[in-house]
């Protein structure tokens, strides 16, 4: 054997090597997804991650050509569905429709059996809606003045209801009632229909809201709407002022949602779906669509929207402790 030879044998077992692991990853992800999705959403049916979700998987559904499952399990803010998708096999085969609830619970409620950025990674975002606060149809007040007013003159007198601790629903809340000086009573539900539910019939003065899943009630009267809490009025609500407007200086609160994996998820399988979640988002006749109804697409790569968890998480923190908020 020549020293030639050895070469040209030696070049075409670097070339198979590196044929390998250059196909290995790919490979993954066109052979995923192998059998149906399931996408666990932590909250009740009816609210914005559920909505949204099954909106998410008929998509993927339909570009990926495999049956992806919305699992609603709502209870304990979030964690008990969020638990089990930890649990579960880091396939890309269980899959987590998670909102900001999850950025506040890692300062909210520390004794988690989870750790966020640690026991998951980052798949794509998919949208974010300002909230609204909502008062009852008999509420006497009518503007946030008014309101802020009625609660400081009555502390511990008004209730507002929300979807459950930890949700954007309870922090913009306890947010509100930090900056505003108020003390109004937090009524906690098991998710945002049933909290949604006793306000449109007078049992609870108010709640914030997600805009899309509210506006149809404003707009027939069935509630009051106070105040969003975007940085700008809403188009879809221009006549109702945002909290910063109307007497809460620097107020905002959002809410936002996005996919996660168990840790340990292929690479490869994990850029798919972004790569799809992202098609989906970025269409021009759904941000449209959403933006109708007081939604905006979000569109990130992995990376980006693994450091926007985390500066959202240290975000959360600080009002959390600002705010004194505590998971009931």
């Amino acid at each position: 054997m020549n020293a030639l030879t050895s070469l040209s044998r030696l070049q075409q077992v670097i070339l198979a090597a590196c044929a390998a692991v250059g196909f290995s990853v790919p490979a993954q992800a066109q052979e995923y997804p192998s059998r149906p999705v399931r996408i666990i959403v932590p909250f009740a049916p009816g609210g914005s991650a559920d909505v949204f979700g099954r909106f998410l998987a008929q998509r993927l559904q339909e570009s990926m050509g495999q049956t992806f499952l919305i699992d609603n399990r709502p209870g304990a803010g979030s964690v008990i569905g969020t638990d089990a998708v930890a649990k579960s096999a880091p396939d890309g085969h269980t899959l987590l429709l998670m909102s900001n609830t999850h950025t506040v619970n890692e300062s909210l409620i520390p004794s988690k059996p989870f750790v966020l950025m640690r026991d998951f990674v980052a798949v794509a975002p998919i949208n974010y809606s300002d909230l609204v606060l909502v008062g009852k149809a008999g509420l006497p007040q009518s503007t946030l003045p008014e309101l802020i007013k009625a609660a400081k003159g009555r502390p511990g007198a008004m209730s507002y209801a929300s979807s459950g601790p930890g949700t954007p629903y309870h922090m913009a809340g306890e947010l509100f009632k930090a900056m505003a000086g108020v003390s109004i009573v937090h009524i906690p539900y098991r998710g945002s229909a049933g909290a949604r539910t006793d306000v449109l019939g007078g049992q609870i003065e108010m709640m914030f809201d997600a805009i899309p899943t509210m506006t149809e009630h404003i707009k027939s009267g069935k509630v009051k709407a106070l105040a969003t809490t975007g940085k700008v009025r809403s188009a879809v609500l221009p006549d109702v002022p945002t909290a910063n407007e109307a007497g809460v200086p620097g107020y905002e609160a959002t809410l936002w949602l996005g996919l996660m994996a168990p840790k340990g998820t292929p690479p490869a399988v994990v850029a798919k779906l972004n790569a799809e979640v992202a098609k989906i988002t970025g269409n021009p006749d759904v941000r449209r669509a959403w933006l109708a109804q007081g939604t905006t697409a979000m569109t990130m790569g992995v990376d980006e929207f693994g450091r926007y968890m985390n500066d959202d998480i240290a975000k959360w923190a600080r009002i959390v402790k600002f705010s004194g908020a505590k998971a009931e």
